[in-house]
Order: C-alpha cells, then structure tokens, then sequence
C-alpha cells in the first residue's frame, strides 16, 4: 500500500484528491494539510512514500519551499508537484527543490494516479511537452532580492513601503525596481510584473 500525504490549501479540491486517490486499491491518503508548514511536519511524522504537495499556499512556505525541507528532513518520501501552471520556471524549481514528479491540477484523474505510483517506484514523472520548454525556456534573470521587492510591487506597495519594510532607503528600492525593468526590457514597473508571471518567476 502507497502511503500518501496530501498539501492543498483549497478545501474543495483537496477532499476531491482524497476521494479519488482513496478509490485507488493501492494507495491510501494517511494525512492531509492546508500549509507548507504542516506538509513539513507530518512528512516527518508519517513518512509517506509520497508527499504529494500544490505549488502554491499560503503561509511562510509554500509548496516548493515545503520541499525543499521535506527532501532535506525526510528524504524517503518522494515529492510529487501540483500546480495549475505548467511553467518551464516552474518546473526547473521544483526539480531543484527535490522533486520527482510535476503534474496539472487539469490532468485525468488516472493520470494523477499513475504519476503517484511512478514517484512511489523512484522513479522521475514529468509531462514531455514540459520538460522541453524548461530545457528551452529563458531563465530567471533576477536575483532573490529582485524577484522578493518585484512580488511587493505586485501585491501593490509602493517604493516607500517597501523601503520601510525591508530596511532600505526609498532611493536604493528605486534603483532595485529600475534595474529590474532593464533587465526584463520592460516599459515600467507594472510591465516588469507582467513579464515576470508570465514566465513563472513570479
């Protein structure tokens, strides 16, 4: 029996993934958590063969930074991804975080399944089409401390704001947002944003 834990925030969906992995007659879901933090500490407990974890949830971490520390913490337990995104960005993340399978939250049910039992075997699941445009895809050009002040600027701060709330001087966060706006080609700051999600570096 594949011994499965489950992290999705979204309540919905995340009994949906329990009803349909428990009509599996090899698999049984022996835990379910809403955050990154709990996908953490249950892994530790359980020990499941395979985590399977959404990319993104609320909280201190989200799914690849749960990863990160359950591939660290208990590295028996194979890291299957769920995302509604397939991003190449994505997906390099996810591979570098620990884990071993990728799958849309849109594919068939059998094919989630599947992808379960291949994890559970060690083996490596990741759709084909996805895997080449990660091979071809435009990396991330922006540094952790860009990609960090750039996601303020999403969620709506302003310069000031983000100056006070990562100790910096208003001047030093102006130069931050320019020289990422540069280093995207991009028109302004809203643009940057843009180009930003629709690479999956946001």
């Amino acid at each position: 029996m594949i011994k499965v834990l489950l992290a999705e925030d979204m309540h919905l969906i995340r009994g949906a993934l329990v009803a349909l992995i428990g009509m599996e007659p090899d698999m049984e879901v022996v835990g379910q958590v809403a955050t990154g933090e709990d996908a953490v500490a249950r892994a530790a407990e359980l020990r499941p063969e395979v985590v399977v974890l959404d990319i993104q949830m609320p909280g201190r971490l989200d799914g690849l930074a749960a990863a990160v520390e359950i591939h660290a913490g208990a590295p028996g337990c194979g890291l299957l991804m769920l995302t509604s995104h397939g991003r190449a960005e994505t997906l390099r993340r996810a591979l570098a975080a620990g884990a071993r399978g990728f799958v849309l939250k849109d594919a068939p049910p059998e094919q989630l399944a599947a992808a379960i039992r291949r994890v559970a075997a060690g083996e490596t699941v990741v759709d084909p089409a996805l895997a080449a445009a990660a091979l071809t895809a435009r990396p991330n050009p922006l540094t952790p401390r860009e990609t960090e002040l750039l996601r303020m600027a999403q969620d709506g701060a302003d310069p000031a704001e983000i100056a006070a709330r990562c100790f910096l001087s208003k001047g030093t966060v102006r130069n931050y947002l320019g020289a990422i706006v540069t280093k995207l080609d991009a028109r302004n700051r809203l643009d940057a944003v843009r180009i930003a999600v629709d690479n999956g570096w946001l």
